[in-house]
């Protein structure tokens, strides 16, 4: 399962780090995305590191704001969310595709439960 923490209230212009953990299996052979979603609309997809390479790609809405990271020791992968606008108000997820050279939330095989970030001020 996938387990997300990290999100919150903050203000914006103010920075947040999501968290992602694994457990019961191993990340190395998942790309790796953070989606999130707004009550009522589709899922966007904003940031991924694909499978085998790892190189990390990001949406045109966070790119430049938004890092990816993993920390394979731990079995985890941060979104460290910085210059935070109150559009990024939103339920983050995680998901991990098997094998993948891109996240496509169709082909999840782990979804995490979800965290709730709040921009406002």
């Amino acid at each position: 399962q996938l387990v997300e923490s990290g999100g919150g209230l903050v203000e914006p212009g103010g920075s947040l780090r999501l968290s992602c953990a694994a457990s019961g299996f191993t990340l190395d052979k998942y790309a790796i995305g953070w989606f999130r979603q707004a009550p009522g609309k589709g899922r966007e997809e904003i940031s991924c590191i694909n499978y085998p390479d790892r190189t990390t790609e990001y949406a045109d809405s966070v790119n430049g704001r938004f890092t990816m990271s993993r920390d394979n020791s731990k079995n985890t992968v941060y979104l460290h969310m910085d210059n935070l606008i109150p559009e990024d108000t939103d339920v983050y997820y995680c998901g991990a595709v098997w094998r993948a050279l891109a996240c496509v939330d169709r082909a999840v095989n782990y979804w995490g439960q979800g965290t709730l970030v709040i921009v406002s001020s």
